[in-house]
């Protein structure tokens, strides 16, 4: 029995900070780019990936070992001071904004989080269910439930050699902001 293929796939954009280990990159752009099941399937799920790093050694190994260049690309960048050149990369490919960022092996003193409630993940899980739908990948084996600020508080405190310097309470969505630094 033939699949159907889908008409339509949002072309994903991704953007990766510190992440010029070209190794990473592309287990985890093949992750998310599984194998399609025909050529239209194909052809309409593009995903692109951008890593990119401050240290100009890495990101030069990175491109000389990519093997997925069409779709991976390696860059040194200040994302603090080069917003030019992310603009410039997400016109290059007709997007407005990057639909995926991840902050991997970056050295961070501060880290500002906004605890999404658990009641968020079961809400969204209903109205799948309600149109019809499976929940999303992973929703019955999430961990973390209940108040997920506070376990995420004794996680980093416990875990990651943070400490939790201030709470600016909630936002107007009933997320809690929480500022973390490192001890």
């Amino acid at each position: 029995m033939k699949k159907l293929c889908p008409a339509n796939y949002a072309k994903v954009r991704a953007a990766c900070q510190g992440n010029a280990r070209q190794e990473l990159s592309v287990a985890f752009y093949k992750h998310l780019v599984q194998e399609p099941e025909c050529q239209e399937e194909s052809e309409e799920r593009k995903v692109h990936l951008l890593g990119f790093d401050l240290d100009e050694i890495l990101i030069q190994r990175a491109q000389q070992n990519n093997p997925l260049p069409g779709s991976i690309s390696f860059i040194t960048l200040d994302v603090t001071k080069d917003t030019d050149r992310l603009q410039h990369y997400l016109d290059q490919h007709g997007c407005s904004h990057f639909h995926l960022c991840l902050c991997l092996a970056v050295t961070i003193q501060h880290l500002l989080l906004e605890a999404q409630p658990w009641k968020c993940y079961r809400s969204a899980a209903q109205r799948l269910r309600k149109l019809g739908r499976s929940d999303f990948d992973h929703f019955k084996t999430l961990k973390i439930r209940g108040d997920v600020a506070e376990q995420a508080r004794e996680h980093l405190e416990g875990h990651c050699g943070m400490e939790l310097i201030r709470s600016f309470g909630s936002t107007t969505w009933d997320r809690k902001l929480l500022l973390f630094k490192r001890r």
